[in-house]
């Protein structure tokens, strides 16, 4: 079956159940988007199994924000997401906003397994 045409069988990110009370899927595009998400808002050490999965993003949100500190986030964020989901992403452009205590990610991607190319903008806050 070609990645088009293949059934949804993509768990929903964060997990839910769906309206008939069974675990919720989502589309193979919108799943590789909340695989992104996962990869920028997960501090490494947060997961058990892969104690270095994620780019640590919402740890410098209280940085004092500099032209150096936007370009060192760029550099993390960039080499997370070619290292955990290179297979699955091409990062076409990537633009990091630190803000108080947001951050914004605005990443325009294609997605290798349909050729979708996608802009979306993924926002974290940090824990108060």
């Amino acid at each position: 079956m070609s990645p088009r045409t293949r059934p949804c069988t993509d768990i929903a990110f964060p997990f839910r159940a769906d309206r008939r009370g069974r675990t919720a899927h989502a589309r193979h595009d919108e799943h590789v988007r909340d695989l992104i998400e996962q990869v920028l808002f997960t501090s490494p050490g947060e997961r058990v199994m892969r104690p270095d999965f994620g780019c640590g993003l919402l740890d410098l949100v209280f940085a004092p924000s500099s032209p150096e500190l936007t370009s060192t986030l760029e550099l993390s964020v960039q080499a997370s997401l070619q290292r955990w989901l290179g297979e699955l992403v091409e990062i076409e452009a990537l633009d990091v906003v630190p803000e108080d205590d947001t951050v914004r990610v605005h990443l325009s991607y294609a997605v290798r397994s349909t050729g979708t190319r996608r802009d979306d903008v993924f926002e974290g806050r940090a824990a108060t």
